[in-house]
Parts: structure tokens; sequence; C-alpha cells
């Protein structure tokens, strides 16, 4: 079982930055890709970024060139970097791991564990 916790969520204005992080219990963290979703209430997950067991990265296109996901495995801990905040981008934002595939993947489906989410606001 991995238990997720996300936290460095707040309220920033446009072009403002943040940096979520997503503690993860259990020993396989190394060996789970990993993922940042994000959701708005009425709409459906979305997948922002993810990263790869082996460490290759993907982005939405409408956060790339903004959003860093990284992954620290000695401290089992996922992050993402967010500059040049939009006010669309106002979201809760969620971690996700799985263990059992080990590439990159934006959809929500190829997930089996899930955080509890943190609140990002950007006003304008």
């Amino acid at each position: 079982q991995v238990q997720l916790v996300e936290s460095g969520g707040g309220s920033v204005q446009a072009g403002g930055s943040l940096r979520l992080s997503c503690a993860a219990s259990g020993n396989s963290y190394s060996k789970m890709r990993m993922g940042w979703f994000r959701q708005v209430p009425g709409k459906e997950r979305e997948g922002v970024a993810a990263i790869a067991t082996y460490g290759t990265a993907y982005y939405a296109d409408a956060v790339q060139g903004r959003f860093t996901i990284s992954k620290d495995n000695a401290k089992n801990t996922l992050y993402l970097q967010m500059n040049s905040l939009k006010p669309e981008d106002t979201a809760m934002y969620y971690c996700a791991a799985d263990a059992r595939r080990i590439g990159g993947s934006l959809r929500s489906s190829g997930y089996d564990y899930w955080g509890q989410g943190t609140q990002v606001t950007v006003s304008s």
C-alpha cells in the first residue's frame, strides 16, 4: 500500500510561483511512476505532468515551459515547480503513483494511488 500526502498549495497572484510536494510512503517509491493532476469543480481530472520510473518527464500543453516535475527517490518525494502561474491554473492538485508500469502517463486511469489534494488559487 502506498500513501501520498501533498503540500505546498496556496493563493498567489498571476505570474507568481508555487512548489508542490508529494511525500510518499512505501519501499518501492523509486520503482513507481508518478504524476500530477488537477481538477476544478464540474470538470474531469486532467493530467498536468508525469515522470517515468527512468526519469523522463511529460507535460500537458497548457503547462509546458512553465511547470517542472521532479522526483527525489532518496526523500520519497515528488515535486511540481509551477512558475508564471495563470488564473486558469486554479484547481485542486493531486499527486498519483503507479507501481505496475514504468512509462510516463497523463491519463488518470494509469494510476493506482492518489493523494488527498492541495488547493492552488491564482488571482488576476
